[in-house]
């Protein structure tokens, strides 16, 4: 959208040859060294609004490594040291530190580890009676067994129709800017403007349009930053 000084390419650490890549526009502020805005396409908007449907415990297990800001880390560690016999028998100290994800953010670009963040359906029914759950570890209120035979899951035309359409949450016909503060709104040469007007820019030739490219290590940072600070795109690309 603007002529660069110089447009290069940001080259970020290799990441896992398993997560997906997605590409972003970063429009900077060389003086203040900032990230004004980026311009986003529908996988990098997916990726944050996936952000918000992930539980507590799959986020403290994901930035655990990384230094987990705040007490929620200690509260993770204790429930994963306390022993089973002091948990309920219906209950497993695994649902809480590795908690299911809702399945309604569906093709999704895989910027988290994989193996961490399962988006699988699976269903279970008892053995003995007609009532399903989606915890194999759930009793069944006739027969008081575990219900973890496992159902097979058949999607639907919705299922179908969404992932002809892209899947995910957004729809990819438009482009979108991504505040440094992750403020995302439909992006247009009126909304860029009045951007530039609200950060008083005068020189747009101190303006730097640089193409990134995010794995699954820039997932990781970008989520943690989201928890930390309010300039997530400067503190992730030009720390």
């Amino acid at each position: 959208m603007f002529k660069s000084r110089s447009k290069k390419e940001t080259k970020m650490a290799p990441s896992s040859s398993t997560s997906s890549k997605v590409s972003l526009k970063l429009l900077i502020d060389t003086k203040a060294k900032k990230v004004l805005f980026a311009e986003a396409n529908k996988e990098f908007v997916d990726f944050l609004f996936h952000i918000l449907s992930l539980p507590v415990g799959t986020v403290i297990r994901l930035l655990k490594k990384n230094s987990m800001v705040g007490s929620l880390g200690n509260l993770y560690d204790s429930i994963e040291n306390l022993s089973d016999t002091y948990m309920q028998p219906n209950q497993s100290k695994d649902s809480i530190l590795n908690p299911k994800i809702a399945n309604h953010g569906a093709h999704v670009p895989l910027l988290l580890p994989d193996d961490d963040v399962s988006m699988a359906r699976k269903f279970y029914k008892c053995r003995n009676h007609f009532y399903v759950a989606d915890d194999p570890n759930a009793l069944c209120p006739q027969c008081n067994t575990c219900m973890n035979t496992e159902l097979p899951y058949v999607a639907g035309d919705g299922a179908a129709k969404l992932a002809e359409e892209g899947g995910g949450f957004v729809k990819g016909v438009v482009t979108y800017m991504v505040m440094d503060d992750l403020v995302v709104k439909p992006m247009s040469t009126i909304s860029s403007i009045t951007m530039l007007n609200k950060f008083n820019v005068k020189e747009v030739g101190g303006l730097d349009e640089t193409m990134v490219s995010l794995g699954m290590k820039e997932g990781l940072m970008l989520l943690k930053a989201s928890l930390q600070c309010k300039n997530v795109l400067t503190s992730v690309f030009l720390a």
